[in-house]
């Protein structure tokens, strides 16, 4: 598949993106390697290949949920700058 410098331009408008002729020039010579190189990976034999999302097995991480008891209020408040009856006392942020 080839591409032309005119789709090249007409990516860039949609893209909203102000290329020099230059540019133009490069984008389209590297923009049909690119298409050259996945049109020879379509010639690749891929029967019986498994479709896959990842490169390598991933596997949920998370742990299941455990109840287990709290630190408590005075423990949580041990390093609070200015608790106030068991609660976190901090400057008013809302006029």
């Amino acid at each position: 598949m080839k591409i032309t410098r005119k789709e090249v331009e007409h990516v860039a408008v949609l893209a909203r993106l102000a290329l020099k002729d230059n540019e133009l020039d490069r984008f389209t010579g590297e923009m049909d390697q690119i298409l050259g190189y996945v049109e020879k990976l379509n010639e690749l034999d891929t029967e019986g290949i498994i479709p896959t999302a990842h490169a390598v097995p991933v596997e949920n991480a998370f742990r299941d949920d455990v109840v287990r008891p709290s630190i408590g209020i005075d423990k949580a408040l041990q390093n609070a700058p200015d608790p106030a009856d068991g609660c976190f006392r901090v400057p008013k942020v809302i006029e």
